[in-house]
């Protein structure tokens, strides 16, 4: 059984990754973090979770955190993530990062897009990146894992094969997502608010989104060679889940049957990715850590489109499913 430790236990994220670790039968929740004044019981937070689970949210130190879990998965910002786990790191403690603060492998990059200097710069481009579709080996050893961002899970989960196998061009390549509104996180703000979002459908961060960088780095690791999207992110009135639609261009005759041969090839064996024939919606995957991708040839371009949940397999779920292989669990538990 192994002792887990949540960093920052408030949010939609960390709620989704308690309701998966209370039915996993090698995980026992032992430490809930919060700075938060008054130690609050977990059921106050999320009532949700009221029977499931006798615990209080604790603002608890490295020595006392360390003594307590085996693995903490952090549910910190950006920031905040990495100067909480440098020493959870020294303390031989392995962690789950759900912050971006592992992701990009360029010290400088990060200072761009996220406005602060890392924390822990010496470390970008040695930790492994949390999608196991592509990195499933490297995540089997690693003390530190950087879960991915939701957004460009659908995106490179959509796009990777077919840049690695050569059926799609570096260049040109538009990434149009949308999004529900859990996305944003539980801190309450103006776009967000009911009044603004209901019956509302709207583009954000137009050009300047920092999932972007992210998403161009693994795509261009797919690629062996610089990949530069434009990525727009869409703000949808539903709770949760992201369909995302790429536009690339192909680099030869390749037939719609050609693409798909290569995604289901790519993909066979996977236990979460799904190429299907007709374009995924975001029902098709909700609540599950599914991600659906369908292809399509119009017009001498490619279009994929792939549909996750934000909060799964865009989160908690792919942390979950991180753990089960950095722990020795089929990869399945606890997900299915």
């Amino acid at each position: 059984m192994t002792r887990i430790g949540i960093l920052g236990a408030t949010g939609y994220t960390a709620l989704e990754l308690i309701e998966l670790l209370l039915r996993h039968p090698g995980a026992e929740i032992t430490a809930l973090t919060t700075r938060q004044e008054g130690e609050p019981h977990v059921a106050s937070v999320h009532p949700r979770l009221a029977g499931r689970l006798d615990l209080k949210l604790e603002n608890l130190d490295t020595a006392d955190l360390a003594a307590r879990a085996d693995c903490v998965f952090s549910c910190l910002p950006h920031a905040a993530s990495a100067e909480a786990i440098v020493p959870l790191l020294e303390a031989g403690v392995r962690c789950v990062d759900f912050s971006a603060d592992y992701r990009l492998n360029s010290p400088e990059i990060y200072a761009k897009w996220y406005d602060h200097q890392h924390p822990d710069a010496e470390r970008l481009g040695h930790v492994v990146y949390g999608l196991p579709e592509l990195f499933r080996e490297q995540i089997r050893e690693a003390a530190l894992v950087a879960n991915p961002g939701c957004y460009p899970t659908s995106a490179i989960l959509a796009l990777a094969p077919l840049l690695k196998t050569g059926l799609i061009r570096r260049e040109g390549i538009i990434v149009d997502s949308k999004s529900g509104v859990s996305g944003g996180g539980r801190t309450p703000k103006l776009n967000f608010h009911y009044p603004e979002c209901n019956e509302n459908f709207s583009a954000y961060g137009v050009g300047k989104h920092r999932h972007m960088p992210e998403i161009d780095q693994y795509l261009s690791q797919a690629a062996d060679g610089p990949v530069e999207v434009i990525f727009t992110p869409h703000l949808v009135p539903m709770d949760r889940g992201i369909l995302s639609t790429a536009y690339s261009v192909p680099t030869g005759n390749a037939t719609e049957a050609d693409l798909k041969a290569a995604l289901r090839e790519f993909y066979a064996g996977e236990p979460f990715v799904r190429v299907v024939d007709n374009p995924p919606g975001t029902k098709d995957v909700t609540r599950t850590n599914n991600c659906h991708i369908a292809v399509r040839v119009v017009r001498g371009r490619v279009i994929t489109l792939s549909a996750i949940d934000n909060l799964i397999k865009g989160a908690s779920g792919a942390a979950v499913q991180n753990f089960n292989l950095m722990f020795g669990h089929p990869e399945t538990t606890g997900l299915l």
